[in-house]
Parts: structure tokens; sequence; C-alpha cells
């Protein structure tokens, strides 16, 4: 009887401790968490704590125009016809009656003029997509300065240079769908930067085109590169640049509190998600304003694209107009050899262009080389704390808005009344010139902010009160800066700057110091020696002052 009752105990299966299910709802929710782990899941990450800063709603406005530009895009899709067939335009906007132009262009104002809500959302797709690469640079200035691309976050950096670089170029295959005057432009400045590439040039336009210029095929193969390959690539990067974010933990600023353990600020859910989905949707709505307001592209006033025209006032898009200043800009210069022409007025700019933006991809990894840091860095800096950092990227960014002008040229010298002579020469010069003069202005400029904080830090801060000492002379009272404000203004370090060896070692034999190690100290010595940061208040220095041994 035991033995039996022993057997049948052991064939019972132990029963669940959770409840039964309240409704179908929750019954289905656990059935996809039974075989998808979603509780389990979202227990661990939806509770995840984010620092609360305003700077970190960049990436976020970043996240929810490539949004708006996916969802816009589609719509686009259904009425777009991405053909260079010749057809005879017999629709509502009466100027272009009976003109002959391709089906990309035809389609395009029939989604203007014909489509319900089609004009709209074409304004909304290319005014998100001129603020979704904006905000991609802003926000990669804000890391940069910040140093938020430090160890562990190097290849989170190059995630997002290839989101803004893919951004870039999606754009401008975008803008010149249409085939209109002005898109057709662009398109014939791409062939001739591709016809300048030395020996395989001639090759890759016959292979671009389909034949000789304009061709048959530009406009399918630029579409389905535009709407397949690059977004779904984008989208790729975007999912891993989440993930990474989300695995490293976000960056802070320094604070009371704050270490580079810890994340101070509020959970995922719901605050953050409460505030992501209200500003997802003042984002959408300040783009549609936008659209609704100033129009953008208006092809049809371009008319059609023809070969033996071009459009007065040509501009492409502002993230694309440092190429084409880089163009403008440069002599006509050609070299001619063994029957073959170099082109080198479009070659060299051909070349500056990516080297431009590739600066920018590779400074993690030579800062990382010139400090020979190799610390997790979770707490930013303050950009005149690093004051080489943000002199380099000031000078970046200068050179970018000095070839901007340059691809502004003709508009700047109609508008201002200047000769166009002169602007190039300006830009030619301002090329060299204008990102060094920037360097040394903000670099002096950070160590002036640093001077003044720790100026704070000892004195305190003025209070506008006037004092008369016994002896006549009247001095400002000042107020001690309370604990955190302190901590903020002393929170950084300092490094310093790499040492060479000396010349010979303990036994008189002369040491070999390869020319790198040589070049990494002397940049060591530029980014942290003394003319590059000013040496911050210690404790001693500030308890001395405080208690009355200095003068307050």
């Amino acid at each position: 009887m035991s033995s039996a009752s022993s057997a049948t105990t052991g064939a019972t299966k132990p029963s669940s401790t959770r409840a039964k299910p309240a409704n179908k709802g929750e019954a289905a929710a656990d059935y996809l968490d039974g075989r998808l782990g979603i509780y389990s899941l979202a227990k661990a990450n939806l509770r995840k704590i984010f620092p609360d800063h305003w700077s970190f709603m960049l990436g976020e406005i970043c996240l929810y125009t490539f949004v708006i530009i996916i969802l816009t895009g589609v719509y686009l899709t259904l009425f777009f016809k991405p053909s260079m067939g010749e057809v005879i335009y017999h629709g509502s906007y009466a100027p272009l009656n009976g003109i002959k132009m391709s089906e990309a262009y035809a389609s395009t104002v029939d989604i203007s003029f014909e489509v319900r809500g089609g004009l709209l959302i074409r304004q909304i797709h290319h005014w998100a997509a001129i603020v979704f690469v904006a905000a991609m640079l802003v926000h990669m200035m804000r890391v940069f300065f910040t140093g938020a691309f430090r160890k562990p976050r190097e290849i989170n950096w190059l995630f997002g240079f290839l989101l803004l670089f893919l951004g870039m170029f999606d754009g401008f295959m975008g803008y010149s769908l249409p085939d209109d005057l002005l898109s057709g432009t662009g398109i014939r400045f791409m062939e001739g930067a591709v016809l300048a590439v030395p020996l395989v040039g001639t090759y890759l336009q016959m292979f671009m085109f389909g034949g000789e210029f304009p061709g048959t095929d530009i406009v399918p193969r630029l579409f389905t590169v535009h709407v397949l390959l690059i977004p779904g690539i984008m989208v790729g990067l975007l999912v891993a640049h989440l993930i990474l974010v989300f695995y490293h933990k976000h960056t802070q600023f320094a604070g009371a509190g704050k270490t580079e353990e810890n994340v101070v600020g509020m959970p995922l859910m719901p605050v953050y998600m409460a505030k992501a989905g209200g500003f997802f949707f003042l984002v959408f709505g300040i783009i549609a304003a936008i659209s609704a307001i100033a129009t953008v592209n208006p092809i049809w006033a371009y008319g059609p694209y023809r070969p033996d025209q071009v459009s007065t006032d040509a501009q492409p898009d502002w993230y694309m107009g440092f190429s084409e200043g880089l163009i403008r800009i440069m002599p006509g210069w050609e070299i001619r050899a063994w029957g073959h022409t170099l082109n080198l007025g479009v070659f060299i700019p051909l070349m500056i262009f990516p080297l431009v933006l590739f600066v920018l991809a590779a400074y993690p990894f030579i800062e990382a080389w010139i400090t020979g840091d190799k610390r997790e860095r979770h707490i930013l800096d303050r950009p005149r704390n690093a004051p080489v950092r943000t002199a380099v990227g000031s000078a970046w960014i200068s050179l970018y808005v000095v070839l901007l002008i340059g691809g502004g040229n003709d508009l700047i010298a109609t508008h201002l009344h200047l000769s166009i002579n002169d602007i190039t020469y300006f830009v030619r010069i301002g090329f060299f010139v204008v990102p060094v003069i920037v360097f040394f202005i903000v670099k002096r400029w950070c160590l002036g902010l640093q001077r003044r904080d720790k100026e704070k830090v000892l004195h305190g801060r003025e209070t506008g009160v006037i004092k008369r000492l016994p002896h006549g002379e009247f001095v400002e009272i000042h107020a001690q800066l309370p604990a955190d404000k302190l901590h903020k203004l002393t929170a950084h370090e300092q490094a310093r700057p790499l040492e060479l060896p000396a010349e010979v070692d303990e036994n008189g034999v002369q040491r070999k110091v390869g020319r790198l190690t040589k070049v990494r100290a002397k940049l060591s010595k530029g980014y942290f020696g003394e003319h590059s940061q000013i040496a911050k208040p210690t404790a001693e220095e500030h308890h001395e002052i405080t208690s009355g041994g200095g003068h307050h």
C-alpha cells in the first residue's frame, strides 16, 4: 500500500504556484511569456535607469525623424513610378500640359497635385530628411565635445558616423529621384565626379547610368538603393546602436552622487516611455507644421530634366553643400599624359570630401592612442575641460561652414551684391586659415573659462554686496559655492602628458625611442601640457582661502 502510494506520488507533477489567469488577455500574455520570455526580458530592461539632460534629446530627434521618413516613404512608394520612360503630361497642373517628361517626374507631379495629401506627405518626407541629418550631426557633436565616445563606446561612435554618412547619401539619392531640372543637375554633378576617377571612371559611369548620360537606368537604380539597400543597412545600424546604448548604460554629466560605477536618473518605464511618446508627436507635429508652411523642392517650378539646361540658383540640400563647395573653389587643374587626361579640379575634391568626414570618424581612436587611457569612461567632460578636443571639433565645424559658403557662392554673390570671384578666393584661403584661427581662439576661450571656474571655486561667487573695510577699502563680498556646485567644477580629471624615457639607462646605454613614441609624446604634451590646461584648485588651496588664511 505504501509502495503504491509512493509510486502515485512520484508520478504526480507538482502544481504550479502561479495564480490562474483572470481573463483571456492575461492567459494570452502567460502563453507568450512561457514561449518568448517577454516578462523576464521586460522586467530586466524596462526599469533601466537613464540620466536626465536636455542634450540627450538630440539622439531621440534622430530616431523619431528616421521613423517619420520610413512611414512617409512607404506612402510615397505606392504612387511613385521609378522609370525614365518618356510620356506626354496631361494632368491637373496646366503649365506642364503637353510637355515631354519621364514617368518619374510625371508621377511626382501627380503625387503633388492629384493624390490626396500627397504634397504634404512629400514635404514631410523631405523636411524630415533634412532635420534627420542635422540632428545626427548635432548629436555627434554633443558626443564629441563631451567625450562620450571614449571606451567602451568607440564602436557605437562608428555606428553613429555610418548612420550620418549613409543618411547624407540616401538623402542625395532621394531628391534625385523626381528627375526634375534641379535633381538632374545634381546627378550630372555626380556623373562628373565619377568620370574624374582615374582608369575606372568611365566604366563606373557606364555601369551606373546604363549608357551615356543620362541613360535610362539611373532613376530605377537610385530608387532601389534609396528605398531598400541603404534603409535596410541603416535599420540594422540603428538597432545595433540602441542595443549598445542599453548594454553600456548611458553617460551622465558630473554631479553629486554620480560616479563611473552608477547611473543617476529615472527609469525607462514609465517615465521615459511617457516622455518619449509625447516628444515623438511633438517632433512630428513641428515637422508637419514646417512642411505645411514652407515648401521645399517645388519640382513643378523647375520643370523636367533636360541635359541642355541648368536651373539657376541650383543648390543641393545643406548636408551635401560642402562637397559642392570643394568642387567650386578648386582650380581647374588638369594633367595630360599618354593620351589620357586626369581632371585634378574634380579628383582632388573627390578625395578631400571623404577625408573631411573620416577624420571625424577616426578621432576617438586617435585620442585614445595619444592619451593611452584604457579605462572605461561613463562621466562626461565639460567641453572647457578638454580645450584641445573642443578646439579640434570647432575647427572641423568652421571648415564645414567655409565649404558651405563655397557651395553657395553664387547665391551669396547675387543676394549680397558681392563679387563671386572674391567669395571664391576667400573660401580658398579660408579653407586653410579659418580652421587654424578658430582652433586657437576656442582653445584660449576654454582656458579662460577654466580660470574663471578656478576663481569661483577658491573665492566663491560675486554677491553684488559692497563692504567698506575699517581702513576705507571697498570690497565685494563673495559667497562660497554650495557643495554640489563645487563638485561639478572640480570633478574632472586632468591627465599628465606622457614623458619620454631618459636618453640613457642606468648602465649608460643609449635608449632607442621610436619615431611614433616621440610623436605620441609631443601630441600628449600639446593636449595636456601647461599651455593646454589650467591646474584645477586642490582641496588644500580651497581650505586655506576659506579658513581665512588667504584674501577672500
